[in-house]
């Protein structure tokens, strides 16, 4: 756990926009500020203030006190979260790539990088945001992945897009994402012509917004990579 922490201190202290970086972690441990405020004995303006960089940056006393404060909430909550963390750090590499961002990102903007266009969900593109992005090789993840290593993709968090390669139509990744326990925020599928109506609707009745996009896949991972940081 000790190594889990320094890690993300690490992250933030080392951030070029620390305050986006305090909000990401706060988001993804699902933590409001008001909770977090009560915690730290401070006020959720304070909060506030050292998330849009209205404060001065704070020091590495300040950043270990935040990082204390998520893995102790998260512990009086179970420590489902960071269990699931712990379970990332062993994920199965040869099966997908993990890219975990250093802010939000809506999905607008991952459209406009990725070149990409919406299938299903258009409505939620404009609201939805993500903390990252796997891409996944679909024919690997379906046909070799043990199915209860799959909560494994979601890296960090499962606010986040998965991305298909290896793609036909869409109906398998989508009916894979439907069984599974855990859902993701987004779905992109790479290099496809049509996508199939089935996946249309399963994505739609989850509320899943569904793009496509053909860009070149080392352009893909270029572009994720300018998320990264």
């Amino acid at each position: 756990m000790e190594e889990l922490k320094v890690r993300i201190a690490g992250e933030i202290a080392l951030s070029s926009d620390v305050g986006s970086a305090l909000k990401k972690w706060r988001e993804v441990f699902n933590i409001s500020q008001t909770e977090l405020s009560a915690y730290l004995k401070i006020s959720s303006s304070t909060i506030s203030d050292y998330e849009s960089n209205r404060r001065k940056s704070p020091g590495i006393g300040v950043i270990k006190r935040f990082v204390d404060a998520l893995f102790e909430i998260d512990g009086k909550r179970g420590g489902e979260f960071v269990k699931r963390m712990k379970e990332a750090e062993r994920q199965p590499q040869e099966f997908f790539e993990a890219y975990n961002f250093t802010k939000s990102v809506s999905v607008k903007d991952l459209v406009k990088a990725l070149d990409a266009k919406v299938a299903a969900c258009e409505e939620k593109v404009n609201s939805v945001a993500v903390f990252g992005c796997t891409i996944l090789d679909s024919l690997k993840v379906i046909l070799e992945l043990p199915y209860d290593s799959f909560i494994k993709v979601y890296s960090t968090t499962s606010q986040r897009a998965l991305l298909f390669t290896r793609v036909e139509t869409g109906r398998s990744p989508l009916v894979a994402v439907r069984i599974a326990p855990i859902k993701p925020a987004v779905i992109i599928l790479h290099d496809i012509e049509a996508v199939d109506k089935l996946a249309v609707k399963i994505a739609e009745s989850e509320g899943i917004p569904l793009l496509t996009t053909r860009m070149p896949l080392d352009e893909v991972r270029k572009k994720l990579k300018e998320f990264v940081g």
